[in-house]
């Protein structure tokens, strides 16, 4: 490691540490090895300008957040709410069922496991801990648990991130996140059954079955938005980031015309946010290309892939290994972070140890949306304590069973690629 690179790194760590935040970060580590190998510090924006110019596909991360903060608003939310109720709520731990399947279905519009958690997962917990039926810690590790299941299932911001460090399909990377998001919902509603089961959870009155088809229709036109995604990407129609810009005009349509939610002032504060928001994760996406090329610029890819080569190491076992790494580090940094700084050094050795870059993406996604709720730092246990007070404590004592099954589900996908790329290879994916 070169001295320029030590001081870059410990630039790093140590602004990272007193709390600057991680975009930031990462450009004054940067400048910090720009100055010291004596190379001009304006290649700092000409690296950033660079990047965004050249990648058409970070236009859809904006609009992706545009769109999940619309279908947050207004009664969009509650519709499906009501849905879910009817079709699952009938079971034994029927509230808990409702809240992993609402995040399922979320999941398809929003992208976003912390838009899911503070949106709809804020009003699951109230209607959860109403009348003392569900203790508060059940209710917010619950919902923090089922939010992990946002970013898997299409649309997912991370999987845009992963596509432009890895150049992998996009829209083969949203297909391959269908089958392991519901079979992430799968374990969290088997685990909320064992436990309502041991603990006498009451079961809801149910809904009469000659309602469904209300409810149903009432919520049909929200749960559209990932089909119109994937067959306008898979169907030759649109690009990936075309077909982002149509699910925010989609979002718009439904929530101003059909279902008549918004208002022009709440329109404007969702824009607001949802600037707020992009700006957040661009400052991280500029401080990630500057960093990739200090990383280049060092070979640093190529002599990790060079020493995995020679120790001959066994792909699963190099899964395994970066998989734990992820998990390590997903309790301290979040998901873009990880995906935009940390991942980029694995993918050539991916390339040359064979292993396919849709099911390695669709990993490391999942690893990171785990990460966010790994105590003591995930960052999914802080936003529910946020927005609902839920002690810290009461939260980390409940989800230790979630994160349990959903690390067991990670452990199936890394073992069996093919539930991963089943999908993918349905619809022509050759890897």
């Amino acid at each position: 490691m070169s001295v320029e690179l030590a001081l870059c790194l410990l630039t790093l760590f140590l602004l990272a540490g007193i709390g600057t935040p991680v975009g930031y970060a990462i450009m004054l580590a940067s400048i910090v090895y720009l100055s010291t190998a004596g190379l001009d510090v304006a290649l700092t924006g000409e690296k950033i300008l660079q990047g965004l110019y050249g990648s058409f596909v970070l236009l859809a991360v904006p609009l992706f957040i545009v769109a999940a903060n619309i279908m947050n608003a207004g009664t969009i939310s509650e519709r499906l709410l009501n849905f879910c109720v009817a079709a699952v709520g009938r079971f034994r731990g029927g509230l808990g069922h409702v809240n992993v399947v609402a995040s399922l279905i979320f999941s398809g519009m929003s992208g976003s496991a912390v838009a899911d958690a503070a949106g709809i997962g804020k009003i699951v917990i109230e209607m959860m801990t109403k009348d003392g039926r569900y203790g508060r810690g059940y209710a917010a590790a619950i919902t923090a648990a089922s939010a992990t299941i946002g970013p898997i299932i299409p649309p997912s911001i991370p999987m845009v991130l992963y596509a432009l460090v890895s150049n992998a399909s996009i829209g083969s990377l949203f297909l391959a996140g269908i089958v392991p998001g519901l079979v992430m919902g799968a374990v969290l509603m088997s685990m909320n059954a064992w436990i309502a089961g041991r603990r006498g959870f009451a079961i809801e009155e149910p809904v009469p079955l000659r309602e469904l088809p209300r409810k149903t229709a009432n919520a049909f036109p929200a749960l559209l938005m990932p089909v119109i995604l994937l067959y306008g990407i898979y169907g030759g129609v649109t690009t990936p980031t075309e077909a982002a810009a149509i699910a925010a005009l989609y979002a718009l349509l439904l929530a101003g015309l059909f279902y008549r939610a918004l208002t022009l002032g709440s329109l404007y504060r969702i824009f607001v946010e949802s600037a707020r928001s992009s700006a957040a994760v661009g400052i991280v996406i500029g401080g990630a290309l500057i960093l990739n090329f200090i990383v280049v610029s060092e070979n640093i890819p190529g002599m990790v892939s060079a020493y995995l080569t020679d120790i001959d190491i066994h792909p699963l076992m190099f899964l395994l290994g970066v998989n734990l790494l992820i998990l390590i580090l997903g309790c301290v940094l979040d998901a873009t972070t990880i995906i935009l700084v940390i991942v980029p050094l694995f993918i050539p050795a991916c390339n040359a140890l064979g292993i396919d870059l849709v099911h390695f993406g669709v990993l490391v996604v999942v690893n990171s949306m785990i990460g966010l709720i790994t105590p003591p730092y995930g960052i999914l246990l802080f936003v529910i304590n946020a927005v609902t007070g839920i002690p810290l404590r009461e939260i980390i004592r409940e989800v230790w069973a979630f994160l349990a099954v959903l690390l067991a589900a990670l452990l199936t996908m890394i073992l069996f690629p093919g539930l991963v790329l089943f999908l993918p290879r349905l619809f022509g994916y050759g890897g």
